[in-house]
């Protein structure tokens, strides 16, 4: 399962831990949630490191990565490990029984996602196989912000209402680094919630005035990853393609435009690159929007 997981080193400190983009690889035959909305897209799970100690940003999409994450990290030295949820989504929080001996922290909102989801999520009822069993839960919640120490290192908790309505982003002040969860994503946002596209927006601007040097996504190009993260401008394109969705209610001929066409200045502009399966993501987007009847 882990056959083609790779580590990358965005910043001193900071691990990846990358899997998916890769031709003709899928983890199970037929649909499921960790090929459709994970691997074909690729994904990371991130770690910050200084000595003994390790906050890691999201479980990965089973347990067997998960477990590979720890053995890596345990042995470049770690003793301490932490565990910080990024929102409630499947692909985030399925190797979390990994760490089921450590402290996993998420906002509130997460772990109310997740309590009343479990026994579904358990059971395969709740987006089909493969089942998260246990679905190990949040052991601390936060609201607002928080701050850890991870050895001699900073790290800000930041809840947002981006992508989803319980997103934790992590910040990184004296690094001017942002770990951005799935709040911000390359090549466009995987829609969920578009009744708050608004908020989405307004939050968006929140993490423009960060001045963030440097931005790790979840969902992004592991080559970018590798060198270092997106810059900020990456904030500008989520903004962009949301704008373009809202415009797709009142004008029907954008709906059918080629994604390159939607996003066509943020690609000029090396904002973001396009990525082929994202054509894919965008016409449901494209979908879930006009099902939601945006006034």
């Amino acid at each position: 399962m882990t056959t083609h997981l790779r580590v990358l080193r965005p910043a001193p400190k900071v691990f990846a831990f990358y899997d998916g983009r890769v031709d003709g690889y899928r983890f199970a035959e037929g649909e499921n949630w960790v090929d459709d909305g994970a691997l074909s897209l690729g994904i990371a799970s991130y770690a910050i490191v200084d000595g003994a100690d390790a906050l890691v940003y999201d479980t990965h999409v089973t347990v067997q990565h998960a477990a590979f994450i720890r053995k890596t990290l345990a042995d470049a030295g770690v003793k301490n490990f932490t565990v910080v949820l990024s929102h409630w989504h499947l692909d985030h929080v399925a190797g979390s029984e990994a760490f089921a001996d450590c402290r996993i922290i998420s906002n509130k909102r997460t772990l109310d996602h997740l309590s009343r989801r479990k026994a579904a999520i358990e059971s395969g009822e709740y987006s089909g196989p493969p089942v998260i069993n246990p679905l190990v839960l949040p052991t601390q919640t936060f609201e607002g912000r928080m701050q850890l120490q991870v050895g001699k290192l900073r790290v800000e908790l930041l809840e947002a209402n981006i992508h989803s309505d319980d997103a934790t982003v992590l910040w990184l002040a004296p690094e001017r680094l942002l770990l951005a969860g799935d709040t911000l994503e390359d090549t466009v946002t995987y829609v969920g919630e578009p009744e708050n596209f608004d908020i989405h927006l307004a939050e968006l601007d929140r993490l423009w005035a960060l001045r963030p040097e440097r931005i790790l996504p979840n969902h992004g190009d592991p080559g970018i990853i590798a060198l270092g993260g997106y810059e900020k401008t990456f904030i500008r394109a989520n903004q962009q393609y949301i704008r373009m969705l809202k415009r797709c209610v009142s004008e029907p001929e954008l709906r059918t435009k080629p994604l390159r066409d939607i996003i066509s200045a943020p690609l000029e502009a090396g904002w973001v690159n396009l990525f082929a399966p994202y054509e894919a993501i965008h016409r449901q987007n494209i979908e879930v929007v006009l099902a939601a009847k945006l006034s």
